[in-house]
């Protein structure tokens, strides 16, 4: 990594980091940036075309082609939901959904019952929810009348797992969440059968996320919280980690298919917000991804000041190739640094136990990625052929293909 974490007062000092940003903004506007979107040479392995287009948006414009919308999608969309209702034929569910209270997973959530299918939902509680989002999750299934499956962890269990990756020195704290989920929607599936899952995620309004900025396998967990953590392996397996083992049991074992939806609609994420209020009383939790405290910290405060990773140009660079943001205005948005709420990071540092002088030593450690633990990394490469048929099968997402089973770029 070629960036330098900002000197200490930067996590103390508000007018500072503010001053800090800027000077940052300015020099980034030195640096080569796509024609198309507003990704930049500091994104992980981007290249540029003689155009000065980046292969992030060639990626995008081959999804586009291979999933598309309209009458088209909606076209492949209802022959999968027919193969999915006979497949869910004596069975009481579907099709198992992952809700967060945030806006793509409640959408999913009404839109499967629209579809005429039997949706279970499924929720991985981390215990950091905002009150917002859980009262999103009660209001939208409740109206709806589906059913919650819920996997809470030991909290304590948990917050010694994100203190361990925040003492790793690496930027994926958030890995372990993504990698529960995952686990928490197999499980629900288990349980009841069901051979199907829908995922909340559109490509033309969240992008996919360059490697280099988020890597997460259950391997990588375990080889972090053995190395930084304090509990023993026996608590430990209250948290529901992802092997390779339990992995291609669901993939290969199970089939279990994972079909994002998303990538057949016309999908507007400001109309459906609308929508959601509307019908549910849904509320907007302030940005993407902020539906969870530890999330909004993870975004807003650690990975711009820790790493100088700014995520929000994963999803305006996805909405300006899709036409729903232009690029004037993402540029005009990264202006500013990213909004945290400061009772937030008080909140986590209590949480897990970083008295002050303790926190700046931690938000200033040697910068570190994935490749300083074990990983699963070098067996996803070799099995490429493999995961390449298991997408092609809906039983793993292509952007799992296209990112994990590609050689590493840093």
């Amino acid at each position: 990594m070629n960036f330098q974490p900002p000197p200490p007062e930067i996590f103390s000092d508000e007018s500072a980091w503010r001053d800090h940003w800027l000077q940052h903004v300015q020099s980034k506007r030195r640096k080569r940036r796509c024609s198309r979107c507003i990704y930049d040479e500091e994104v992980p392995g981007i290249l540029f075309d003689a155009a000065g287009v980046c292969q992030y948006c060639h990626l995008h414009d081959r999804m586009d082609h291979e999933y598309p919308c309209g009458a088209r999608g909606q076209e492949i969309l209802g022959r999968m939901v027919d193969d999915i209702k006979r497949a869910g034929k004596g069975k009481p569910f579907d099709v198992v959904i992952g809700v967060s209270g945030g806006c793509d997973s409640s959408f999913m959530v009404a839109r499967a019952l629209d579809l005429g299918l039997r949706p279970l939902a499924a929720h991985f509680d981390n215990t950091w929810n905002s009150a917002i989002a859980t009262d999103n999750i009660h209001k939208v299934m409740g109206k709806l009348g589906v059913q919650l499956y819920t996997h809470v962890v030991d909290n304590e269990v948990y917050n010694d797992i994100y203190r361990s990756f925040l003492l790793a020195g690496v930027p994926d704290v958030e890995a372990p969440t993504d990698i529960a989920l995952a686990t928490t929607l197999y499980l629900a599936g288990q349980k009841y059968g069901i051979r199907y899952q829908f995922e909340g995620h559109s490509f033309r309004t969240e992008g996919v996320s360059p490697l280099g900025w988020l890597y997460m396998d259950g391997k990588y967990i375990k080889s972090v919280v053995r190395q930084h953590g304090h509990y023993s392996e026996h608590r430990l397996r209250t948290y529901p980690n992802l092997t390779l083992t339990r992995f291609l049991k669901f993939t290969v074992g199970l089939r279990v298919k994972k079909i994002r939806p998303l990538y057949w609609m016309d999908y507007d994420k400001e109309a459906t917000k609308t929508m959601l209020k509307e019908r549910f009383d849904w509320r907007w939790y302030g940005g993407h991804h902020l539906e969870n405290r530890f999330t909004a910290f993870y975004h807003s405060y650690f990975l711009p000041r820790r790493f100088g990773i700014d995520q929000r140009p994963n999803a305006f660079s996805a909405m300006i190739r899709s036409g729903q943001m232009t690029r004037e205005e993402g540029l005009k948005l990264l202006e500013e640094p990213p909004l945290i709420d400061l009772e937030i990071v008080e909140i986590v540092k209590k949480r897990l136990n970083f008295p002050a002088q303790e926190w700046v030593k931690v938000m200033t450690l040697p910068l570190r990625t994935y490749k300083d633990y074990p990983t699963y990394k070098r067996t996803f490469e070799r099995l490429r052929p493999l995961f390449y048929v298991l997408y092609k099968m809906d039983l793993v997402p292509k952007s799992f293909y296209v990112k994990y089973t590609a050689k590493s770029v840093q």
